[in-house]
């Protein structure tokens, strides 16, 4: 028998994605968890049989059986269902962004909402396996990792820890992400007519994102400034990280720090000093590709790093989460090549 997972807000793009990915899963089985009362029944073909529907519950989901509740919900949502379920033995990977920082007080500073489960926070493990993969096979709680925060850490973290940038001069990162990484909920910034043949900056110098790469990645917030900027595409993450290297740091010393750290994961390819990676290769997988070039005369370097919003910054790498944690293989119903 398949193992059993929940899904709350499978309407949303990342829940879509889920039941997806999760439905094409050799090991697990997709619950689909109806959290609002007011949700208009979806009318499907004739003779159509989808995942098995039922109430948002710690009751109902005891009954059917599911191991574990995946929660692609606003964060007040999560921060009301996530203790219900955790009380019931049921684990839980949240995707928003309710359960990633670990103070009450950082919460409050960067979503400028008071946090209703402080406790939780400090028992969240966050949920970036390339990381933080022991912690996360034992939790009771994953909190899945922004997206911009996903392609960031990735490319920033080995290089900071092997002490390949010059932290003086700063780090500035500049990330493009398609229009599904604002959420389905209508919106003029996001409506067709706003989107298509423009490009846009949004949420400068305060966006909710950069605590998770200053905590994750161990910088100051004085070192690393943040743009996002929203790509007129559904789906893709690309970021331009910008900063000087240390004195004698070289684009071949930047490839023996990634395959050190990345040379066995399944889901971080490295390009070849001097080239970069685009958007196409990484969509509707759980990718993340790195690449750079160093100017040796300069220190001057560039990572460009790629992932897809949908893929391994929300539900690919709620599944690879979800892997971990049911003792199943990293990579199962996960894509590992574009």
């Amino acid at each position: 028998m398949k193992i059993r997972a929940g899904i709350v807000g499978f309407r949303g793009y990342s829940g879509m994605e889920l039941v997806k990915i999760l439905s094409g899963h050799p090991r697990v089985e997709p619950v689909l968890m109806e959290h609002r009362s007011d949700a208009a029944p979806e009318v499907h073909p004739l003779g159509w049989q989808g995942p098995e529907r039922i109430a948002a519950t710690a009751e109902a989901a005891r009954t059917a059986g599911v191991a574990v509740v995946l929660l692609a919900t606003p964060a007040d949502v999560s921060m009301q269902l996530a203790p219900e379920f955790l009380e019931a033995g049921i684990r839980v990977i949240d995707l928003s962004g309710a359960f990633r920082l670990r103070t009450a007080e950082r919460y409050q500073h960067w979503y400028k909402e008071e946090h209703t489960q402080p406790a939780l926070l400090a028992e969240a493990v966050y949920g970036l396996p390339e990381f933080y993969r022991e912690q996360v096979k034992g939790a009771r709680l994953v909190a899945n990792p922004g997206c911009y925060p996903t392609a960031a850490n990735l490319a920033l973290r080995p290089l900071v820890e092997a002490g390949c940038i010059d932290r003086a001069h700063g780090i500035i990162c500049d990330a493009k992400s398609g229009v599904s990484g604002a959420g389905r909920k209508p919106s003029l910034k996001t409506s067709f007519c706003e989107v298509t043949e423009n490009f846009s900056a949004y949420s400068i110098l305060g966006h909710r994102h950069v605590p998770e790469v200053l905590l994750n990645s161990r910088l100051e917030e004085s070192e690393f400034s943040f743009t996002a900027h929203l790509l007129p595409i559904h789906r893709g993450i690309l970021e331009t990280i910008y900063f000087r290297a240390a004195e004698g740091v070289t684009a071949e010393r930047l490839l023996q720090v990634y395959q050190s750290a990345y040379g066995e994961e399944p889901f971080v390819k490295m390009y070849p000093p001097g080239s970069v990676p685009d958007l196409r290769p990484v969509q509707h997988t759980n990718l993340c590709l790195i690449g750079w070039r160093v100017d040796d005369a300069t220190r001057r370097a560039v990572v460009v790093a790629c992932i897809d919003n949908l893929g391994k910054g929300a539900a690919g790498q709620a599944v690879q989460n979800l892997n971990l944690m049911l003792g199943l293989a990293e990579t199962e119903g996960l894509q590992c090549a574009s």
